[in-house]
């Protein structure tokens, strides 16, 4: 055991030496020390000191297919066998944009770029540039990846957030110019008159809405239809655009978790799962709205290039797991994922724990309410319930299962039953501890 833990306490003095508190991405950090990954598997990831996990948290969504998928692995191979990134079109790019767009009625173009925050940051620049408006509006606490325009509000908290009826533009990160804080418009989720309200009061001014279909962040609950069309018809009135951040949701459907609504966005971010593993990112939408990148135009609105945009090895691992993930697929992970959320339902029933659980499709959330919340201000975290992820969380590490850092659960196609049932128990003995040290969370 005093092995195990030097090995990665080792590794995190080397790495506390050269990367701002040890680490590349925040998300990954945790005292004492990260894990570190020897090598992953279908489901199952193996650390550095032999001990193996249950994948749950599948590179914050982005692996549908699990780890080393044969499949992908084989057609990588090939491709990085010919070249990895060249100063060149290539047909793969082509084959993937048809496939993409061939799924999901509204895209009519697509561009590829390198992450979902690039994708993100893109459609929002191509809004602007086709609308000749700064103004975006978005969804109060909605993550939309770290662009100044796109981050505002998705850490606010009691003390900074504002009244209800008009929440403030609040930034991530000391510096945000202020500006890109006037030029955020902040609404409530799911609440089409409070909303209204406040769009209302920036008629002629806003390029865009920016919505996440199922934020994770506001608490992994769908836009209502309702909110969604309202949403949709007050763009067309405004001369405005309504764009989908679907970096991570594109997972819940054959054609992303927008394919539930009667109306669809003008715009599409993609990123995550679409790149089979591998740093990707796309915006997709109607020919008019792309037509500001087109380089054909005799005026380009919006000059967009990227080194490794469309490059071939990410291309052709997203091309193979997209073909992977077809009807049968989505399908079949779509009711274990139904299954897994019954299951975990039934769990906190039994130990009497102030818990729910939300999600749709393959993505799944526990929180330590009694009710399943609405909106970001519902599903923020009281001091109590912030304790009990905490140890949930320290839990299920220990019990070897790999959880997002909200307590989510994304699934992948090669998990079965069995994989699901180890994460329930899991979980159970979770809920126990959790109202053994906090009587106050005791249903």
């Amino acid at each position: 055991m005093t092995e195990q833990i030097n090995k990665s306490e080792i590794l995190f003095e080397r790495a506390k030496k050269v990367l701002p508190g040890g680490i590349s991405r925040n998300t990954i950090f945790k005292l004492p020390h990260p894990d570190y990954v020897e090598k992953g598997e279908g489901c199952i990831v193996t650390d550095i000191n032999g001990k193996e996990y249950i994948d749950f948290a599948n590179n914050m969504a982005s692996l549908i297919h699990g780890h080393a998928h044969p499949v992908i692995t084989r057609a990588i191979i090939e491709q990085v066998s010919k070249g990895t990134a060249f100063t060149m079109a290539s047909e793969v790019e082509i084959e993937f944009a048809e496939l993409l767009c061939a799924r999901v009625p509204g895209f009519e173009k697509i561009r590829f770029v390198n992450s979902g925050t690039e994708a993100v940051m893109a459609m929002i620049k191509s809004a602007r540039a086709f609308t000749g408006k700064a103004k975006i509006a978005k969804v109060e606490g909605a993550y939309h990846g770290a662009y100044d325009y796109a981050e505002v509000s998705q850490t606010a908290n009691p003390n900074n957030w504002g009244d209800e009826d008009k929440p403030n533009s609040v930034p991530v990160a000391v510096g945000t110019p202020e500006k890109a804080l006037e030029d955020v418009i902040v609404i409530p989720y799911n609440n089409t008159q409070k909303a209204f309200e406040i769009l209302n009061q920036h008629q002629g001014d806003i390029a865009a809405i920016l919505l996440d279909p199922v934020s994770h962040r506001v608490g992994m609950i769908a836009a209502e239809d309702e909110f969604v069309e309202a949403l949709y018809h007050w763009t067309r009135e405004q001369n405005a655009l309504l764009l989908f951040d679907e970096v991570i949701t594109f997972r819940v459907g054959f054609g992303g978790a927008q394919q539930r609504y009667k109306v669809s966005p003008d715009l599409t971010a993609m990123g995550k799962m679409i790149g089979g593993g591998f740093p990707v990112g796309a915006f997709a939408g109607r020919s008019d709205v792309m037509s500001v990148l087109d380089p054909l135009q005799p005026k380009v609105l919006l000059p967009h290039s990227g080194t490794f945009s469309a490059n071939p090895v990410t291309m052709v691992a997203g091309l193979t797991a997209m073909k992977l993930f077809d009807h049968k697929a989505i399908e079949k992970i779509n009711l274990l994922a139904l299954k897994t959320k019954e299951l975990i339902t039934h769990s906190i029933e039994k130990v009497g724990i102030k818990a729910c659980v939300t999600g749709e499709g393959t993505m799944l959330r526990v929180h330590f309410k009694s009710l399943p919340p609405t909106n970001y201000r519902q599903s923020f975290l009281n001091e109590d319930e912030a304790k009990a992820l905490k140890i949930m969380l320290t839990h299920a590490n220990e019990q070897g299962i790999m959880l997002i850092n909200t307590c989510s659960m994304m699934l992948s196609t090669v998990m079965t039953i069995n994989e699901i049932k180890k994460l329930v128990d899991v979980l159970e003995k979770g809920f126990e501890l959790v109202t053994q040290q906090l009587p106050s969370l005791i249903r």
